[in-house]
């Protein structure tokens, strides 16, 4: 099979640097090895790479969470976290993976997946477990309306692998959203744990 590739319909932001230059630039797509039609690839890889800039940066804040978390239950939300980010982090490499199986290149720079990523870091510093909780759970939801809507994009163009892909992820997204609602929910033995105090 020919290597042809396209140009992305994505801005190309590599630049020559000390490295020099690379020898397939990440605008152009390639011929894809699973027999789904360029056009196919084309409108999908961007969105896939959106979803992937987007669960690197929500892994990237349930680490700082892991890190930073105090109190009383200190224990059970550090690894509560801990295999929040773990999880994300797998999807994170599946999502890649598939954008290669299409004949992509993954965004991989932090810059540049900042920029892509729909869902901002938060500012640095620590805050209140229940604040950097609910921007956890704000971050799930926008995650997870993401995926549902490159879900159907896939079925819109036949593409059922990267669907299937993006419902495992969709359930895996919706899981830890419910988790962490439940972890806010305002039921408790201790009332000096309900507020940010």
């Amino acid at each position: 099979m020919s290597a042809t590739t396209k140009e992305r319909p994505t801005k190309d932001t590599t630049k020559t640097t000390a490295s020099g230059e690379p020898w397939r630039p990440q605008s152009m797509i390639e011929d894809n090895p699973v027999g789904l039609p360029e056009e196919v690839a084309e409108e999908l890889i961007p969105k896939l790479d959106e979803i992937q800039c987007t669960l690197w940066t929500l892994y990237h804040q349930y680490h700082k969470h892991h890190w930073l978390v105090e109190g009383p239950q200190f224990r059970d939300l550090h690894h509560f976290l801990e295999e929040h980010y773990e999880e994300v982090h797998k999807y994170t490499d599946r999502i890649a993976e598939r954008i290669t199986a299409l004949g992509g290149i993954p965004t991989s720079a932090p810059a540049n997946q900042a920029k892509l990523s729909h869902v901002e870091h938060e500012p640095e510093g620590t805050f209140r477990i229940r604040q950097s909780l609910k921007n956890d759970l704000e971050a799930e939801r926008t995650l997870a309306v993401l995926v549902r809507e490159t879900i159907d994009a896939a079925l819109d163009l036949k593409d059922h692998g990267t669907k299937r892909q993006l419902e495992r992820l969709l359930t895996a997204t919706e899981d830890r959203a419910h988790h962490l609602d439940h972890f806010l929910g305002e039921d408790t033995l201790d009332h000096n744990m309900l507020g940010d105090e």
